[in-house]
């Protein structure tokens, strides 16, 4: 059986949500091993006249723990 842990981490990105949570998921396996999924919590944006200036999340990482 397999142990499994939560990491909740904040992202942003200046061209997409998508791209917000792939910057969370690149930005956590640099300390984080065995990344198994990524569930989206939240997401907001910034808007500056009626344009939006930066994309939001805040993601849960499920990793793995090694025994």
């Amino acid at each position: 059986m397999a142990t499994m842990k939560v990491l909740e981490i904040m992202s942003n990105s200046d061209k997409s949500w998508e791209e917000a949570v792939k910057n969370a998921v690149k930005t956590a396996a640099k300390s984080v091993k065995n990344i198994r999924s990524v569930y989206v919590k939240d997401q907001t944006a910034h808007v500056s006249g009626d344009q939006i200036t930066d994309y939001r999340v805040i993601v849960k990482i499920t990793f793995e723990v090694e025994a």
